[in-house]
């Protein structure tokens, strides 16, 4: 076994950070702009830099577009964090308004237009609006309960609420088939925060009428490999291809540990326990950052970990689920509606009838292209499928694509407890562009109980610190903003321009003492540099939360245009006003 050094000698503190999403590259990132104090090594065991971020090749010519982005897709404007560094990096995300269509036939509705299935619930849709309102008023008493129970004590239905009630929760976090278990505080917000409700103001005739503002994101693949030079400029060692097999200790000596070469595989996904043979090298750092999953830490840990860092690690659950990437037309005619269908809408809602969205519908019939489907199974309307449009959604496509040459992407949520409900096999495999597994947080009510309010008392403890998006939830910008944590603790600044940002500010500090126990405060309070009015001029509306910097466009598609002058889109696919997504 080989020994790969010792700490440095040179003063600096020798940092170890473990994966290279974007927790990781974060953290790398901030610690890197104190070139004087650390000495960072940043390793992954795949051979690519993003974790569940990153692009797919395509076949331009059939589909418009020679890459889509896989995992990760897109956010919100207050994603600060995150559009910042896309910034930084010379990339920006895209405006999209996001249109979705939840359910199917009778039991279809949309945040577009009224469809028959919401007509027939208005009872049930006002109740939803007082619902929501009353928990705002009484929020420390409802923030926790499962969304199952909270739906029961106001005495939904069934139907409603695992056709209305789950889909609204599920598409914004990716809680899939957890959702049943989400604390209910996260639709409540999501239907009355005007900073990050996705769905505020909840519409009392309709459940939802807005589209939301959304950002999507730019070639994740191209993101990252400039994020990953920039990080080798700063003077930071990436090694990807390199497995952390074990921490044999951490000590007041530091923290010692095992790693091994990997060999990289076609897809990216390196399968468990694979290159048994690799030599292992012990190497020896001051300092880790743990930027894995809370079940990998856990594991990585092994015999040096706390009994409650067992304890916390081992209470976050996870499934496992397979997003398959296709284009297989008839299946989402079959099992989604793609279309604006007039016999399915309605002109008027209300108590009395008497409220008016032929306005909704006039719009509707020529601009009705849903980007996010939600499909409840027939044997339990509780348990979802979700599925992506990405010609509709991702922004490197031409606005007008015929709808047989779309690529959608399926996902089949927690195989262990569900995959009997799952029609994957249904899918053409001919039209099978590439199939995924994730390992998937939940985000159950117990997450919020047993690991989130305890991590505080892991961090910094041993040498050791966490940094991933599942201290909080399942988002990119908290895995950024998880990474910055990390390398603030350890003595890095919080960057300047950020700094001015309230909004950014405002997230971090909340995020930093839920994580930490720790109130971040301002090194650059009175600053008037140029760094400090430009973080400052991003943060508009209220409280500061929209985005509104380099980081992002003023114009949908812009990316499209730009990837046509690179040859890697072409123009529209299609003809007339329809060409994109009606049939």
């Amino acid at each position: 076994m080989s020994q790969n050094g010792n700490t440095g000698k040179d003063g600096r503190k020798r940092v170890l950070v473990v994966g290279a999403g974007a927790a990781g590259m974060s953290t790398a990132y901030h610690l890197s702009n104190h070139p004087e104090k650390f000495d960072v090594t940043i390793i992954d065991s795949v051979d690519y830099c993003g974790g569940q971020a990153f692009s797919i090749p395509l076949d331009k010519e059939r589909h418009g577009a020679s890459w889509f982005n896989q995992g990760v897709q897109g956010g919100s404007y207050i994603f600060h964090h995150t559009l910042t560094m896309f910034a930084r990096q010379g990339y920006h995300a895209d405006p999209v308004k996001l249109q979705v269509s939840f359910g199917k036939a009778d039991k279809f509705w949309t945040n577009v237009f009224p469809t028959d299935f919401i007509a027939k619930h208005q009872a049930e849709v006002r109740r939803l609006a007082f619902m929501l309102k009353f928990m705002r008023w009484f929020e420390v008493l409802f923030a926790l309960l499962p969304l199952k129970v909270v739906f029961k004590l106001f005495l939904f239905s069934d139907e409603f609420t695992n056709v209305v009630g789950l889909p609204m929760t599920a598409l914004f976090l990716g809680t899939g088939n957890a959702t049943p278990e989400v604390p209910a505080i996260m639709l409540e917000r999501l239907c009355t925060s005007p900073t990050y409700g996705m769905w505020y103001p909840a519409d009392k005739n309709s459940v939802v009428s807005n589209l939301p503002p959304m950002v999507v994101f730019p070639n994740f693949t191209d993101f990252y490999t400039a994020w990953k030079k920039d990080l080798e400029s700063r003077g930071v060692t990436v090694r990807l291809s390199t497995e952390l097999t074990e921490v044999v200790h951490r000590n007041k000596r530091g923290v010692f540990v095992k790693t091994k070469p990997r060999t990289p595989v076609e897809d990216g996904h390196n399968p468990v326990g694979g290159d048994p043979d690799a030599i292992e090298s012990e190497e020896h750092y001051d300092e880790i950052v743990l930027c894995v999953l809370a079940d990998t830490a856990k594991k990585i840990l092994g015999k040096t970990s706390s009994w409650r860092e067992r304890r916390v690690l081992g209470s976050a659950k996870f499934s496992d689920d397979i997003t398959i990437t296709h284009n297989d037309s008839d299946y989402m005619k079959k099992y989604y509606e793609n279309f604006y269908d007039e016999g399915k809408a309605v002109k008027t809602l209300g108590k009395n009838g008497d409220m008016d969205h032929s306005s909704r519908l006039a719009f509707a019939k020529d601009n009705f292209r849903p980007m996010y489907y939600i499909r409840m199974y027939d044997g339990d309307l509780s348990k979802l499928e979700m599925c992506f449009d990405t010609t509709n959604y991702q922004s490197q496509f031409p606005q007008k694509v015929p709808f047989e040459q779309h690529v959608f992407q399926t996902i089949y949520l927690n195989k262990g407890r569900d995959r009997k409900h799952w029609t994957d096999n249904e899918i053409d495999k001919d039209k099978i562009i590439r199939a995924d597994w994730w390992h998937q947080l939940c985000h159950s009510w117990t997450h919020y109980v047993f690991v989130v309010p305890w991590m505080m008392f892991l961090q910094a403890k041993k040498r050791t610190r966490f940094a991933a998006s599942w201290t909080l939830v399942n988002a990119h910008e908290i895995a950024i903003m998880s990474g910055i944590a990390a390398a603030v603790d350890m003595g890095a600044d919080y960057p300047e321009d950020l700094e001015h940002d309230k909004f950014a500010l405002l997230c971090f500090r909340l995020y930093y003492l839920l994580a930490y126990g720790k109130w971040y405060r301002r090194k650059f309070k009175d600053s008037k540099s140029q760094k400090a009015k430009d973080g400052a001029s991003w943060a508009l509306g209220l409280y500061g939360s929209v985005y509104q910097g380099p980081g992002v466009s003023t114009t949908e598609r812009s990316v499209w245009r730009e990837e046509v002058k690179a040859g890697r889109s072409t123009e529209n696919l299609a003809d007339g006003n329809n060409g994109r997504s009606q049939p």
